[in-house]
């Protein structure tokens, strides 16, 4: 859902935007500051970070074990026991680039499965769960990472933050999963990557243009999809809908 200018300017009476989740990016904020709106807005940034970092952990199973692919050859009549041959999440490294509270979350349940935890964010410098994660520099992390996931808003004037440069620097059979923003995986390089094999399979919630629009990344055999569902949680949803209550009745 997008709050443009032109339904900003249709709203004569708004006093508050809420956005029930965590970025605001689908919110014209610009427009709101140049016009000197008087109009508050507010997101709910806690609501849905277990919801989000659960799919990511489980996205990064399905990715290890091949789950999503072993399901659909079972449906076309097949039995690939000897082609799933997986491995474990647990010892391996897991590269966080963003560290913010949705990126916590999936460092202490990673921790939790024996990973060893990793992280790179542009404006944090010390980790803020203690031991729990290390952080390195952007390339340290691309080059030491078993597995990759996003947490990171997309900013357009700043682009897409995994190109082609960045896969070049990361582990041969790397695994990706977002589930942020799409536009911060540069989408050809993944899929040149995938197909160098540089990067061994990729799992996405999010897409540069969504509904996802296209066929080749759709129709990739080494990409699992969901559709942007982070936040799709009865839990998540609830508390999603008490914090922007909240905020409202607290304006």
């Amino acid at each position: 859902t997008k709050v443009t200018a032109d339904v900003i300017k249709a709203m004569d009476t708004m006093k508050v935007i809420a956005r029930g989740g965590v970025g605001l990016d689908n919110i014209d904020q610009q427009f709101i500051k140049d016009n000197n709106l008087n109009i508050k807005v507010v997101n709910t940034p806690a609501a849905s970070s277990n919801s989000v970092a659960e799919l990511v952990i489980g996205h990064m199973f399905g990715l290890a074990r091949l789950i999503p692919w072993g399901n659909e050859q079972i449906k076309k009549g097949e039995w690939p026991k000897k082609k799933m041959k997986g491995i474990e999440l647990g010892g391996k490294t897991l590269g966080i680039i963003g560290i913010g509270r949705i990126g916590q979350e999936v460092a202490k349940r990673a921790a939790a499965l024996g990973m060893t935890c990793l992280a790179w964010d542009l404006f944090i410098n010390e980790s803020p769960i203690g031991d729990t994660v290390t952080m390195q520099s952007k390339d340290e992390l691309l080059a030491k990472s078993d597995f990759i996931t996003l947490h990171i808003p997309f900013i357009p004037s700043e682009g897409a933050t995994l190109k082609a440069d960045e896969f070049s620097k990361m582990k041969d059979g790397v695994f990706i999963v977002n589930a942020s923003r799409g536009g911060t995986i540069d989408e050809k390089a993944l899929l040149d990557a995938l197909n160098s094999g540089k990067v061994s399979r990729a799992a996405l919630d999010v897409f540069e243009k969504e509904p996802l629009q296209d066929d080749n990344v759709r129709n990739h055999p080494n990409i699992y999809m969901s559709p942007h569902i982070g936040a799709s949680t009865v839990e998540g949803q609830f508390r999603v809908g008490m914090e922007v209550a909240q905020k409202l009745i607290d304006e």
